[in-house]
């Protein structure tokens, strides 16, 4: 029987090979005399893609493939694959692309039939597939970061652009499946200066944890599932992933973006470099994702002087039924999850990044003594660390939480409550940990609230457990345009000097133009030591709090004036916004990992997080 196969199969491969022959001198003739499908005249050779062609000729070997594949599995698995005559299309770049379902596939095939891959599958099919979606949102972002008016519109404020969703439909087609019912778009593309070269960005951006930790605050959680096709150089260029991403927004009031999506890299000319992502809907019928990426990415271009210019394009559907009031118009501004906040984040980092690694010396208080490189190395991890882990708070992911209280959804300030046992690994306080989060909307501008919150000077007026001025000791920036990004680590005015056995706080505040976070720990002075000394920090444990900051994105116009000024009084720059203020607070209830949670906890916390809102209400005359 294995004889017999065997030589059935070589019978097969002969013929495929004789296809396979006359097909690629076809293809050349072909090219050497191209035909244009529009007017059936003759086509320049220039219009015609090299991509295309490959595709073509290994759209015709994976056909024939198909089918012996199929042969086989009826044979010996019992399964029932069907072989599909043209699995890909004769267009060759039409795999599920258009707004009616799949528009490349074969007349025949059940319309009933996953609106995206089963990756279950072991076919060798399912690769090439992934492959032609890549090229396909590949070539579309090419095209849309090129393309002008009348595609893109000017947003208002300038700072970036919004798509022209009808003349969009007009010209392109790329979309996966079918999108759910409550879904809204939201494309945008924002054009800046990034203080690092491509390659660096490129190399951030094709290693999930890398990127993770450059976009702390939009980025939860992310993995590489597979590595569909790799440059066998080392290269990048031609790098296709199949990667899971949690997307957020930092607020209890918007749910996280779960993604499944390609992202697939291109070195499009000398200097330039392309990455796209592109959404891969779920493998079960009828079963929509809650947020869908449409060819999304960035073109990065190298300048002379070690910069980039980089075009961001973000293009997302997602469903807005779960999204609450307060966060819609954001989210539709482009400054939630569009690519002016991805855009933002990037530059922020990167400039953050070039002082923190610089070997310069930095300014210090006089009154401490200087850091040296690997110290504020040490110390910029930590406090990285830090604002990731609060973030996390907020969005409750990465760590296991168990829900306390969900908050009222009729009443937006209602505190949302979790709860979690932490085994005491290294960098995280053993015990039972709770943690609260609140939104409220507050009538002053985002830079005023934002001085306020991170001033040690103001801090006695939100902050119950400080009971004593606060001195800064350390003060690193983090860049050199906003000097109010920094980290700073500060002790209270009773306490002699740092090597005391006292608590210190450090303290990190991070702005931009799509939001500012402060997040604060509690540290021990002599753990601080050894990381000041340019020890390491990753066994330092930390419990964050800390605030999230965004305009709210309402149109004002016409709003009367309140009791105590008008919002422009007390927006300072930014008159006539308000802010959506986000505050997370976290406490150890008991030291022991077998510990139960008691009412009294839960009412502690809950009043500490009450307290500091109304104090902050109260420094503002907000009622």
């Amino acid at each position: 029987m294995k004889a017999q196969l065997e030589r059935h199969e070589n019978a097969i491969l002969k013929q495929e090979n004789d296809k396979l022959r006359i097909e690629n001198i076809a293809m050349k003739e072909a090219m050497n005399s191209p035909i244009c499908n529009q007017c059936g005249g003759q086509a320049m050779l220039g219009d015609v893609h090299v991509e295309e062609h490959h595709l073509r000729i290994e759209n015709a070997r994976l056909r024939d493939e198909l089918n012996r594949i199929c042969v086989l599995a009826n044979k010996f698995l019992g399964k029932p694959f069907l072989p599909l005559t043209n699995p890909i299309g004769d267009s060759g770049l039409e795999l599920a692309v258009g707004r009616s379902n799949f528009g490349g596939m074969t007349p025949g095939v059940d319309a009933s039939m996953p609106l995206g891959l089963d990756f279950g599958l072991e076919a060798s099919y399912d690769k090439s597939m992934l492959m032609e979606l890549g090229f396909t949102a590949m070539n579309e972002l090419l095209k849309l970061a090129e393309a002008g008016e009348p595609l893109w519109l000017r947003s208002l404020d300038g700072n970036g652009e919004a798509l022209n969703l009808e003349e969009y439909e007009r010209s392109f087609h790329c979309c996966i499946g079918m999108r759910g019912p409550n879904f809204v778009t939201e494309a945008t593309r924002t054009t800046g200066t990034v203080m690092f070269n491509s390659m660096a960005i490129v190399e951030t951006l094709m290693d999930a944890d890398r990127w993770a930790e450059m976009f702390t605050g939009i980025v939860g959680r992310a993995s590489t599932v597979d590595v569909i096709s790799s440059n066998s150089s080392g290269s990048r260029n031609g790098s296709l992933q199949l990667m899971h991403a949690e997307l957020q927004i930092l607020s209890p009031l918007v749910p996280l973006h779960n993604l499944k999506f390609l992202r697939f890299c291109k070195h499009h000319a000398e200097g330039v470099w392309a990455i796209v992502d592109v959404s891969v809907d779920g493998s079960h019928p009828h079963e929509f994702q809650s947020c869908r990426m449409l060819p999304s990415g960035c073109i990065v271009q190298d300048l002379q002087n070690g910069y980039s210019k980089v075009i961001w394009i973000q293009h997302m559907e997602y469903d807005e039924s779960g999204v609450h009031n307060f966060f819609r118009p954001l989210i539709r501004s482009g400054l939630g999850l569009g690519a002016q906040r991805w855009l933002a984040t990037l530059q922020r980092q990167c400039e953050c990044l070039d002082v923190i690694m610089s070997s310069s010396s930095i300014p210090t208080p006089e009154s401490s003594a200087a850091i040296s490189p690997s110290g504020r190395r040490s110390i910029a991890s930590l406090a990285q660390r830090m604002t990731r882990s609060f973030c996390a708070v907020v969005c409750a992911n990465i760590y296991k939480w168990d829900a306390i209280q969900t908050g009222s959804g009729d009443d937006p300030a209602a505190a949302r409550l979790n709860m979690r046992q932490s085994a005491g690994e290294p960098g995280d306080s053993p015990g039972v940990v709770l943690s609260a989060t609140k939104t409220i909307w507050l009538p002053i501008a985002r830079p005023h609230l934002f001085d306020f919150l991170r001033n040690e000077e103001t801090r006695s007026q939100w902050d119950a457990l400080s009971n004593h001025t606060l001195q800064q000791i350390i003060h690193i920036p983090k860049g050199r345009n906003d000097p109010s990004n920094l980290i700073s680590l500060y002790r209270n005015t009773a306490s002699a000097n740092v090597s005391q056995n006292s608590t210190l706080i450090l303290q990190e505040s991070c702005t931009d133009a799509s939001g500012s976070i402060i997040t604060y720990a509690s540290v021990g002075a002599q753990e601080m030591t050894v990381v000041m000394n340019g020890g390491d920090s990753s066994s330092v444990a930390l419990l964050p709090s800390g605030f999230s900051i965004v305009s709210d994105c309402f149109d004002h116009s016409g709003w009367p004036d309140q009791s105590k000024g008008t919002l422009s009084d007390r927006g300072g720059n930014n008159g006539g916004t308000g802010s959506l203020l986000t505050v997370g607070v976290q406490m150890l209830v008991s030291s022991s990992p077998g510990a139960k949670l008691t009412m009294e906890s839960v009412q502690t916390v809950n009043t500490l997080i009450s307290r500091m809102v109304l104090d902050i209400k109260a420094a503002f005359h907000c009622n």
